[in-house]
């Protein structure tokens, strides 16, 4: 019992009443039970809504945990990020039926140091958004999200459609101080506020905002992000 509260770091409330629980730590005791379960294959909706990032850190490291111990957990979400970072595969539903989406890790670039590559460029970016096209500087975006080739940039968590395709904005973004963390995400570097580590091979970069929105960091990209940030 100590190993399993320990697990789920409920180690301290083991003598609370379940009503005195805050609503994460009643959400992690809500997994205990996919936990203790035997059966192979599991499904799980939308297991890191309402949670904080302490209580979401946990139950990724439970993910990883039981993805070791060959069990398999079908997550379903309308959270594109939670899936990236917790997710070995992803499948999305519409209209046309079920089918996978292409979130692989890209491969290490070999040779030549990632701050080699910069030039300096200026460049307003185009969006369009009810008919107008609306031209952000910028250090007003605060990351750029590409979803089965839709690419959308994000300025204070409000989302404008963008025609130009991520290695595009990548070209011209990255003087400016954005990085792509990731194969579908660009975040711009000075809206992070920290870096957060879910597994060995599962990360994230949190950004400062009161969105408090978070976006995966590839594991090939995390030495590219050390060197910048001279660490």
């Amino acid at each position: 019992m100590e190993d399993v509260l320990a697990l789920f770091a409920l180690t301290e409330q083991k003598s609370m009443k379940i009503s005195k629980l805050s609503n994460s730590e009643k959400q992690r005791l809500k997994l205990l039970h996919t936990y203790l379960n035997q059966a192979p294959i599991q499904v799980l909706e939308e297991p890191f809504q309402n949670l904080d990032e302490f209580s979401k850190q946990k139950a990724i490291q439970l993910l990883d945990v039981l993805q070791k111990q060959n069990k398999t957990i079908i997550l379903l979400s309308n959270n594109f990020e939670d899936l990236i970072v917790s997710s070995t595969e992803i499948h999305r539903l519409d209209a046309i039926g079920l089918h996978a989406l292409d979130v692989k890790e890209e491969e290490t670039e070999p040779a030549s140091s990632y701050l080699e590559s910069t030039q300096i460029r200026f460049d307003k970016i185009p969006t369009k958004k009810n008919d107008k096209i609306i031209l952000f500087n910028p250090p007003e975006i605060d990351y750029i999200e590409s979803v089965e080739g839709v690419v959308s940039l994000y300025v204070t968590g409000e989302a404008y459609p963008c025609t130009l395709s991520l290695n595009e904005l990548e070209q011209k973004l990255t003087p400016f101080g954005f990085f792509r963390s990731h194969r579908s995400y660009i975040v711009n570097l000075q809206k992070v506020r920290e870096i957060i580590t879910w597994t060995r091979n599962s990360y994230s970069l949190a950004l400062n905002s009161t969105e408090k929105t978070v976006v995966p960091l590839s594991k090939n990209k995390l030495a590219d992000l050390k060197e910048i940030l001279g660490i």
